[in-house]
């Protein structure tokens, strides 16, 4: 783009106005060369209604030419289903405003960058983002430095406010049928900032995870088809990632909302990947790993159909006999000295061999607060039942898992939990159901049943780790049984849309789908 059209008069046509970063930064300096006011705003602007267009001219009215810059959609952490209007057509419906002068799409997460590419004289923001304590994001301080870094200051405008959020929620069928239901019942007993609170209470929770440690690799190829001398299946091998998987990610899940977590996990000493694990832990989680003179550190290898994202094939990396006694009793004098200590004890328990039933005895005897899940693969199915555990303060498992644990494929769910409750001395049981939602228990409070709050599903591997780790503490902190149902539902939508245990489910993000789901 040369200069004289970089300056040229906007035509009535408003698709001149949507330009690319790199042009606006030229356009910008342009005009502030020739004496202009530039004055940005910056948002996500889902659905553009009377609030946008007041807040919009307020902010014309402060320079001569107004910019709008738009999250793009990868980057819009208000949850599955949002935007409901993608990146196009939000950008066509701001730049068909008298009042808007240009349209860009951002580049990254947040405005910063955008900031001190244009270099406005002022970056105008709403009045609810007046106060930085109420800003979810924690951006709206690191936004004004930028604007004053580049010369120019923040402005914030009064008008009267709407929010997309809720018009959404009101007139457009964002989330499925039965949680739009669900979310009208709710939001009668719950405010956004009622649900926000409990979960930043969590923060002074002391706790332990304690589990399996295992490595998720996923080696994404291409299938080419049958081999014509060999009954398989051909691929290409295109690329590979690995996470953190296991007890390593009930960690990090749970080191976001609590600023203590202890971690008491076993690797093998043939290929421990110790390097790799405490690079992807979480700051604040202390680990403190036994080791195994007979096994590597577990690896479960997925082979997938890259970009599908099916699993076609997986390897596993593993011993999964008993620990040796020598190293048993040096878990078990560690963990005698220092149970008595935590708020929580999360038990992750994949049948791994790392749990004996020592350890089990002791984790129960012990534990202040005992939070349980056994979970059935392929390593261990039939052997690794909830029944295991002579008693728990909260078990949550899978239907499967539960159906397993009782030997009864068709009876009633209900009567399953309470069976559960009954035998464990457990106050609290919750049953993840898929598609269905969850079905959550307590003996104080009854039984209560939450839907799903999205069909948006990427990947289902970790997501019951990051419901469990969430909800623990919730549990623990005697945080009301249907609260604890819909976070955990909420934590649940937002790990299925992670690759893997790519990376845990942050505060931030989940306070903002609490917001849209309850505005």
């Amino acid at each position: 783009m040369n200069k004289q059209n970089l300056t040229q008069k906007i035509l009535p046509n408003s698709y001149n106005k949507i330009v690319s970063l790199n042009d606006l930064e030229k356009i910008s300096h342009q005009l502030k060369k020739k004496g202009k006011t530039i004055v940005q705003c910056h948002g996500v602007f889902d659905l553009l209604h009377p609030g946008h267009i007041l807040h919009f001219e307020a902010a014309k009215r402060e320079g001569d030419i107004l910019i709008v810059t738009l999250t793009k959609d990868e980057y819009v952490g208000k949850g599955p289903g949002r935007p409901v209007f993608n990146q196009r057509l939000r950008a066509e419906s701001i730049a068909s405003l008298g009042c808007v002068d240009y349209v860009s799409i951002n580049e990254w997460p947040t405005a910063i960058e955008t900031i001190q590419k244009i270099k406005p004289n002022l970056y105008v923001k709403g009045s609810d983002y007046e106060n930085p304590e109420e800003d979810l994001t924690g951006k709206i301080t690191d936004e004004e430095r930028a604007v004053q870094s580049a010369g120019g200051r923040i402005h914030f405008t009064h008008e009267i406010s709407f929010s997309s959020t809720e018009i959404l929620n009101r007139h457009y069928m964002v989330y499925p049928d039965q949680a739009q239901l669900f979310l009208e019942s709710f939001r009668k007993k719950y405010s956004v900032a009622n649900v926000i609170q409990t979960l930043k209470d969590l923060h002074n929770i002391k706790a332990l995870v304690i589990g399996d440690t295992i490595i998720d690799e996923y080696h994404f190829c291409h299938p080419m088809g049958k081999s014509p001398k060999e009954s398989i299946v051909a691929t290409k091998y295109l690329s590979e990632e690995a996470f953190p998987g296991g007890i390593l990610a009930c960690a990090n899940h749970l080191a976001g909302f609590s600023q203590s977590v202890n971690m008491v996990s076993c690797l093998g000493k043939k290929n421990s990947r110790e390097d790799f694990i405490l690079e992807h832990m979480k700051p604040h989680v202390e680990p403190k790993f036994f080791y195994r003179e007979d096994a590597p550190t577990i690896v479960k290898r997925r082979y997938v159909w890259d970009p599908f994202l099916v699993k076609m094939f997986e390897v596993v990396f593993l011993e999964d006999r008993p620990l040796s006694p020598s190293l048993e009793k040096e878990v078990l004098q560690t963990l005698n000295k220092t149970l008595h200590t935590y708020d929580l004890v999360l038990v992750a328990d994949y049948g791994h061999g790392f749990l004996t039933p020592n350890l089990i005895h002791l984790l129960c005897k012990k534990s202040k607060f005992l939070a349980v899940n056994t979970q059935t693969n392929s390593a261990n199915t039939g052997y690794n039942t909830i029944t295991k555990y002579p008693r728990a303060d909260y078990i949550c498992i899978d239907e499967p898992e539960m159906r397993l644990a009782h030997q009864d494929r068709y009876g009633k769910l209900e009567d399953l939990i309470l069976k559960t409750s009954k035998n464990l001395n457990c106050q609290n049981v919750t049953v993840t159901r898929g598609h269905l939602g969850s079905l959550i228990y307590s003996k104080r409070d009854g039984f209560f049943t939450t839907p799903i709050f999205s069909k948006e599903i990427v990947d289902r591997v970790g997501a019951g780790d990051a419901f469990l780790a969430v909800t623990a503490p919730l549990v623990a902190k005697k945080a009301p049984t249907d609260l604890v149902g819909f976070i955990g539902n909420a934590v649940g939508a937002l790990a299925v849309r992670i690759v893997g245990n790519k990376t845990p489910v942050e505060p931030v993000p989940l306070f903002k789908f609490i917001t849209a789901l309850l505005k």
